[in-house]
């Protein structure tokens, strides 16, 4: 079992952090805005009957100036508008789908620790300059894990399971909830889901363009005529091309992306944690106690975890990555991929090395 001792500090410039990881989290919404235009755009010049001898360059100013409505762009557009919005009138339900859960209240605590946790929330809540109390949730599970959600300040939750709550002491404790407070502070909690939904709608729409292509394709063989801008014509093969290519690289890429802005909130979480907690210590020692539980007790976890329906939608907002503990959750297809930096990265980034 690893522990804080076996590790070097040192000091670190936390602001120097933020202001870095705010400048990766900017870029990473720019590339899925650029993304998204250009998808839109290459679904509009697709369907469009455009001259086949027209340039491409011409077609797209047409659209870009709307002398041409850009008809599959705005649909996107409204369809993520419309998701999101679904999203966000339905967040904590939708965040703590499958699990068993309690809010806490000034009047609802049942036992000493869950009014200790709330008072470490409440306190903290102060502590970093917010002007709303979050919203409180137990889940009633005996892994180690947190997370933060919600659209806005006033809108915000942070839930914590059972294990955690039990098996932390009050500095690590206060630690964790600093950091999911952290994400609340950053605004990344309503940065991620606005993200993940536009993810979603690209690869669902791209799929629809693909299958699109293979269901004209097989059209095209049975004797309709090919000699149109969609089936015909360089420019029209060229996009067909762009759309085939897109449907295998999309998903990678906007999945990078995803785990980059989910690694960003982390380093910047952990930093805000120990701007808030003056020490570096109670987070650090809090990261390896969760990893080591989860060691620990991997098998246990892993049929818990893998059992719970929905995890898929709670994975990237997790503290700590269950499948760095060698295992997935359930339907998750970022599980490929880790959505955190792993535990090691993270106590060098906050000041420990080996």
């Amino acid at each position: 079992m690893t522990d804080l001792s076996t590790y070097q500090s040192s000091s670190t410039d936390w602001r120097k952090q933020l202001k870095i990881n705010d400048h990766r989290t900017f870029f990473v919404i720019a590339a899925f805005i650029m993304i998204y235009a250009a998808v839109g755009m290459v679904f509009d010049l697709y369907i469009h009957p455009f001259p086949p001898e027209a340039p491409i360059t011409d077609n797209i100013i047409a659209l870009l100036t709307f002398q041409v409505t850009p008809i599959v762009t705005l649909i996107i557009s409204g369809v993520a508008a419309i998701s999101i919005l679904v999203s966000y009138a339905f967040y904590d339900k939708i965040v703590l789908l499958g699990t068993e859960y309690k809010e806490i209240t000034p009047t609802s605590t049942t036992s000493l620790e869950e009014k200790q946790l709330y008072n470490v929330v409440e306190e903290l809540q102060l502590a970093a300059g917010l002007r709303y109390m979050p919203k409180v949730f137990i889940i009633e599970a005996p892994y180690m894990n947190a997370f933060a959600s919600g659209y806005s300040e006033k809108s915000a939750l942070i839930a914590i399971t059972r294990g955690l709550m039990q098996k932390l002491n009050r500095s690590e404790l206060q630690a964790v909830m600093a950091h999911e407070l952290s994400h609340i502070r950053h605004h990344d909690i309503k940065l991620t889901m606005a993200a993940s939904i536009m993810t979603n709608i690209l690869i669902i729409a791209i799929d629809i363009a693909f299958r699109g292509i293979l269901y004209s394709g097989m059209s095209s063989s049975r004797g309709r005529s090919s000699n149109d801008n969609r089936e015909g014509g360089g420019n029209g093969n060229a996009l067909v091309i762009v759309i085939i290519v897109l449907r295998f690289v999309l998903p990678i890429l906007t999945m990078l992306l995803m785990l980059f802005l989910s690694r960003s909130r982390e380093y910047m979480a952990d930093a805000g944690a120990v701007e808030l907690m003056r020490d570096n210590s109670p987070l650090a020692n809090a990261l390896l106690t969760i990893e080591n539980d989860h060691k620990i007790h991997n098998e246990q976890y892993a049929e818990i975890y893998q059992n719970t329906a929905h995890e898929n939608v709670r994975q990237a907002a997790y503290i700590f990555d269950p499948t760095q503990a060698g295992f997935s959750t359930k339907h998750a297809f970022s599980n490929m991929f880790s959505t955190h930096p792993t535990v090691e990265k993270r106590l060098k980034a906050l000041g420990f090395k080996k």
